[in-house]
């Protein structure tokens, strides 16, 4: 057939700039908004930090609940009402007034006190110091001894050399390889410098193989410690019998009987395998939550976390100036002022949606929080989203990587959407309830005869539970248990 011109009418739906922004901000984690909210006061002139705003705004009035109205509209009108509206005030603003706990500290970074050493208001907590971390910790240790200068950056070589662990995962050949040190060193400068390092701090350090690590402990303790010969031979020629239990053929090699054997395994397993885990670390990686709840008269009451809620709004001498001047529906800037002001509403509108959602989870699971994990109640995101008037998608960023502080810690918003599982009187219990059942079952069991997953299934079933083994194996892995075989102690 010949080539021909058809025309062709469609219709589509397209979300527009503004809403695409809107969806972006609701998925990102605080601390991606936080950095998406430094970018644009970096890259836009009618963007500007107010550090007053929390205390300029009224007494009950938080950027949470400064999109209310909008979100009564539906979403196309609310788009054009916005895209229309009048220029914003002189304190459009992200902040909040709320003078609650503050879990993360200055939005931004700049500085995490207001106050020096001198001010009488200062915060005592600013001086404490922070846990020494492995290396710093064995650095200081190494001070203490009388050494040349060669000898102590050998030992400094060693040191730097050790992994998170405390282990020492490179070889001793491939050290000199490191440093420029004249004359070369020598093999057994590397081994004086690794004795010593072993014995700067915690015993275990600078090990370079598990058994080694075990060993070395094992040197540190009194020579009259029950068990220790015995614990000794284990971790250097039998480790591996002793994690598949082989206990029988255990006694054959070694020579001894059961009760001398159960006595240098209970010390075994008194042992650190990392013992440099019990240093501080130099990345502390913490949470921010986005909410706090906290119980007050008897309420659960849900509040934005102040620290996550940037405090910026638009330039007011640079937006009135830019307004008369002429030709300014033409120019450039125009595009960055709406690009402004979209970004404070929709930043106002992200904080009300994850408090809305917030609020909503903490009404279905005000069970939780009174009595724990085992009163966690089923939920999933439809019926957030049908209480709330929203679309499911819309539930799920609002709850990705956003966390909660509360009385019991902090957790994750997807926490409180566990699966449902079934009871035998045809009720339902979620799946994070049998899990904290499973936890109380598997601390009160008899260590010398653990409980098998179909015991622990069987226990479920008579407390109305029905669940298979394999979810009893697959919660108890997910748990970090191991199964009973390693669990049993003789």
């Amino acid at each position: 057939m010949p080539p021909t011109i058809e025309l062709r009418a469609k219709q589509t739906f397209a979300l527009t700039p503004r809403l695409q922004q809107s969806v972006r901000l609701l998925q990102l984690s605080s601390l991606e908004f936080q950095q998406e909210l430094r970018n644009a006061l970096d890259t836009n002139p009618f963007l500007e930090y107010d550090s007053s705003a929390a205390e300029d705004l009224p007494a009950g009035a938080t950027a949470e609940t400064a999109g209310a109205d909008s979100e009564a509209l539906p979403a196309a009108e609310r788009d054009s009402a916005l895209e229309s509206s009048s220029p914003e005030p002189a304190a459009e603003s992200v902040a909040s007034s709320d003078d609650g706990g503050d879990y993360g500290g200055d939005a931004y970074g700049r500085g995490a006190s207001r106050y020096n050493g001198d001010s009488d208001a200062a915060d005592p907590t600013e001086w404490a110091r922070s846990q020494p971390t492995l290396h710093e910790q064995l650095h200081d240790a190494l001070r203490l001894y009388r050494l040349d200068d060669r000898e102590r950056e050998v030992a400094r070589l060693v040191i730097e050399a050790l992994d998170d662990d405390g282990y020492l995962r490179q070889e001793l050949a491939d050290l000199p390889d490191i440093v420029d040190i004249e004359p070369a060193l020598t093999e057994e400068e590397l081994v004086v410098a690794l004795r010593l390092v072993q014995t700067l701090d915690r015993p275990g350090l600078a090990a370079r193989s598990l058994s080694e690590c075990l060993a070395l402990q094992i040197d540190a303790l009194p020579a009259d410690t029950p068990g220790r010969n015995v614990a000794k031979q284990v971790v250097e020629h039998h480790l591996d019998r002793l994690a598949r239990r082989e206990h029988a053929e255990l006694q054959k090699q070694i020579g001894c009987d059961a009760e001398e054997l159960r006595i240098a395994c209970a010390l075994v397993r008194k042992l650190d395998p990392k013992p440099g885990n019990s240093y501080g670390r130099a990345d502390d990686n913490y949470i921010v939550p986005d909410v706090i709840v906290r119980n007050v008269r008897n309420k659960w009451v849900v509040t934005v976390n102040p620290a996550v809620l940037p405090r910026a709004r638009i330039h007011r001498m640079y937006a009135e100036l830019f307004a008369q001047s002429a030709g300014a529906s033409r120019s450039p800037l125009a595009q960055q002022l709406q690009e402004a002001r979209w970004l404070i509403r929709n930043a106002q509108q992200r904080f009300e949606t994850i408090q809305r959602v917030a609020e909503c989870i903490v009404a279905h699971q005000k069970p939780f929080f009174q009595y724990g994990e085992i009163a966690l109640k089923p939920l999933v995101l439809r019926d957030v989203a049908e209480e709330l008037g929203l679309h499911e998608s819309t539930i799920s960023r609002a709850t990705g990587n956003k966390y909660m502080a509360t009385p019991r810690g902090i957790f994750e918003f997807k926490h409180f959407f566990p699966r449902e599982l079934g009871t035998e009187s045809g009720g339902t219990c979620s799946a994070a309830a049998v899990r904290a059942l499973l936890k109380e079952m598997i601390a009160a069991e008899n260590t010398r005869d653990p409980l098998s997953d179909v015991a622990l299934a069987k226990m479920l079933a008579d407390q109305g539970v029905l669940v298979a083994r394999r979810t009893v194996a697959k919660y108890r892995h997910l748990m970090k248990v191991p199964p009973a075989e390693l669990r049993r102690q003789i």
